[in-house]
């Protein structure tokens, strides 16, 4: 990216930015995933075709989702959320159904050794991991 004049952001390492006479790209990597976007649309096109040289690679189209991030265009502009990435957690938690509390435990209980795990590890593990991501995103759901 950077011999085709993109700078990469110092405040993201997946990004590019590209300043040109006749407009601004920017570029998201994420191991196989891209995100190009721009005002001007021969600018997107010359890119993605320059791209397509180099590299094996499929354009989408449009963007709907990205990281377990949906993106919602209006004529307002381009809405972002993550309700489907949290509601899909929800499933694969079978949690869908489950009522809000202040609090994740009984107050005033105590665990007991069991020789039997509760759950599955790996489940719990890949659970964990998202949910950190979601809260990483989301600090007001944490």
């Amino acid at each position: 990216m950077l011999g085709l004049g993109f700078l990469a952001s110092r405040a993201d390492s997946s990004l590019f930015v590209y300043h040109g006479p006749h407009g601004v790209l920017y570029l998201l990597l994420y191991v196989d995933d891209m995100i190009i976007i721009g005002c001007n649309q021969l600018m997107l096109r010359t890119l993605i075709n320059h791209l397509a040289q180099e590299f094996s690679m499929k354009d989408l189209g449009d963007l709907h989702y990205f990281l377990g991030i949906e993106v919602i265009r209006n004529d307002k502009g381009i809405f972002l959320s993550q309700a489907k990435y949290a509601l899909d957690l929800l499933t694969r938690a079978d949690m869908v159904d489950c009522k809000p509390i202040s609090t994740p435990f009984v107050v005033g209980s105590h665990l007991i050794e069991s020789s039997t795990p509760h759950c599955d590890a790996t489940q719990f593990r890949s659970l964990a991991g998202a949910l950190q991501y979601l809260t990483l995103n989301r600090p007001d759901l944490s």
